[in-house]
């Protein structure tokens, strides 16, 4: 979780800029937006990077909403991948989101499930999954991780995020969405044109349903890693457009 600057860093958040709230996706973790939180402080703006729990659509979107309530003033809500349904859902609750913003995320309608957008990317994601109380997780192949989430990340920073990923409860993929934030909050999208674990035309065909104003980037997955510049020039973009 990045928090607000000591005195004496290069710049410390400007009160007046919205807190950019950062919500990760299944397989990676809080961490892997830290090249974008260090930008975005750098730029002065406060930051919160939520630890998605990945427990389920409709828990996590809880999850998320109540953190959301515990922030003071405006806020740009960011979503990478599962991330992307969380906060479509987790949005509709608090009035002090101004933009949101996908980051190669799902956009999901009201009564989808991210199973049934994944389903429209081949070949499908080679996932091992661990029984657990109560239900399963998934994750991804380790030997497989870095073909699908981070082809463009370097061999060793791969390896670490593929040991390190976070499994998701395979409720993440069942839950039905059942909220558009993106219906009555603007939204931005990158769109990462190498990616195999969402499709580019998945991700174009939920961002122009959402009516999003899209970017697209050469980027895998991990585009956060890989390309974080083009993370952060999208999210300030939404956060100087909706002021």
């Amino acid at each position: 979780m990045a928090l607000a600057a000591d005195k004496g860093h290069p710049s410390a958040p400007d009160p007046v800029k919205p807190t950019v709230v950062l919500v990760h996706g299944a397989w990676a973790d809080s961490s892997s937006w830290s090249p974008v939180i260090e930008r975005l402080r750098k730029d002065g703006y406060p930051v919160r990077a939520i630890a998605n729990p990945l427990q389920g659509l409709t828990s996590d979107s809880d999850y998320v909403s109540s953190y959301l309530a515990a922030i003071d003033g405006p806020v740009i809500l960011v979503g990478h991948s599962y991330g992307g349904a969380v906060i479509t859902n987790a949005a509709a609750t608090d009035p002090d989101v101004r933009a949101l913003v996908y980051v190669a995320g799902f956009i999901p309608a009201k009564g989808e499930t991210v199973g049934n957008l994944a389903e429209q990317t081949t070949p499908s994601i080679p996932l091992v999954t661990t029984p657990v109380p109560g239900g399963a997780e998934v994750s991804i192949d380790p030997a497989h991780f870095r073909d699908v989430f981070a082809g463009d990340v370097d061999p060793t920073t791969a390896a670490d995020m593929a040991v390190t990923q976070r499994p998701a409860n395979t409720r993440a993929v069942t839950d039905a969405s059942v909220q558009e934030a993106y219906t009555s909050i603007p939204s931005w999208d990158l769109i990462t044109r190498r990616d195999h674990a969402i499709a580019p035309d998945v991700q174009r065909s939920m961002a122009e349903r959402a009516g999003a104003h899209i970017r697209e980037v050469d980027a895998s997955h991990a585009v956060m890693v890989s390309r974080p510049d083009a993370v952060t020039h999208i999210i300030e973009d939404a956060a100087r457009a909706t002021r």
